[in-house]
């Protein structure tokens, strides 16, 4: 006991990191857990902007939308997705960033099968399978608390999958990324470009409130296709300025002497453009004053049984949800050919990046 004792640490945890950060009407962002801790500088700073383009899509991920042989709607509803199921569980925004950065390094890869053997389309189950597989995986990475698999698909997905076919997916999707999950995220250098930031107003550091902004703006970009051209840095550089603009109500710049030498300055000009563009006023922030979401309740043993017999049956439709692909001219599968198909998942994207 005395040796246990002597073990002990009497140093106090709010002294290395601040989870919570409250606004003006002393009420908590969305996203609630957004640490903020001392900067990394020098050459660990280094590595992360010397590493993050292996963390990226392939470089023509972006022409595949334009030639449609990836179908954006589709992104855009398991995006929308992943966001409502992690504000319900209330993950961590890193958990959000790195769902998203599976799912698109994964369809910069990979092609997903449609029905018919054409372009991937909004409302099949493979891209809801992959966007289940993406935030599961980001979750056990991050989070302390992971849901169960069946508990995961919640807020009315269009197809509920049986545990064992999303760890295949999830086997899938870890493979197609080389295993490489620890990916470089913006959260990674927000401490440190904050510790940049010249207020025009004379402030010697932004608003402790700046960090969620910085948060909520990073993690809306994923709405915007654009934004998959920029590096995580330059994300992060342009959200700590727009963030730090709008706390302090005057312009916000960088220490040249600090900054430009790390990210190019050009670039933060344009992604903070597109911000201002596109997302400002129109972030998770606009919901502070809304009711939160109540708190998750496990399902007891026999509720998930139940739901496991009555609702997952691998591709099985949830109640009230239409039927995929209704009006393109195709008729739905029946349940033992989606099962099938399934099954079959993996050897067909494996066939297709062959």
């Amino acid at each position: 006991m005395a040796l246990s004792s002597n073990l002990c640490c009497a140093e106090d945890g709010e002294d290395l990191v601040y989870w919570g950060v409250d606004d003006a009407a002393g009420e908590v962002s969305v996203y609630q857990n957004v640490p903020t801790f001392f900067p990394v500088t020098g050459e660990s700073l280094r590595s992360l902007l010397a590493a993050e383009d292996g963390y990226m899509p392939q470089s023509e991920y972006m022409s595949r939308y334009l030639t449609c042989s990836v179908d954006l709607t589709a992104r855009q509803d398991a995006i929308n997705w992943i966001l409502k199921v992690s504000e319900f569980y209330r993950f961590r925004p890193v958990t959000v960033y790195l769902s998203v950065n599976y799912l698109d390094r994964f369809l910069s890869v990979s092609v997903l099968p449609g029905q018919n053997g054409t372009v991937q389309c909004a409302g099949s189950w493979p891209m809801q399978l992959l966007a289940v597989a993406c935030l599961s995986v980001a979750a056990k990475m991050e989070e302390t608390k992971v849901p169960l698999l069946i508990d995961l698909q919640i807020l009315h997905p269009d197809f509920v999958f049986e545990p064992r076919t999303v760890c295949r997916m999830e086997l899938l999707l870890m493979s197609a990324l080389r295993w490489r999950m620890r990916a470089v995220t913006p959260f990674d250098f927000i401490s440190s470009f904050a510790a940049a930031i010249v207020l025009a107003d004379g402030s010697a550091s932004i608003p402790s409130s700046a960090f969620s902004r910085s948060a909520d703006l990073i993690l809306s970009t994923h709405r915007v296709i654009d934004f998959l051209g920029f590096r995580p840095s330059v994300i992060a550089a342009a959200a700590v300025l727009c963030a730090a603009s709008e706390a302090v109500h005057s312009s916000a710049t960088y220490d040249s002497s600090i900054f430009e030498d790390l990210v190019n300055k050009e670039m933060v000009s344009d992604c903070r453009q597109l911000m201002e563009e596109y997302l400002i006023d129109t972030c998770q922030t606009a919901r502070r004053d809304t009711a939160a979401l109540p708190a998750v309740e496990p399902l007891s043993p026999v509720g998930v049984l139940d739901a496991a017999a009555c609702a997952s049956c691998d591709t099985q439709r949830s109640p009230g949800a239409g039927k995929p692909n209704s009006d393109a001219g195709g008729s739905e599968l029946p349940p033992t050919k989606r099962r099938r198909l399934a099954d079959s998942l993996c050897t067909v994207i494996i066939n297709t990046r062959s």
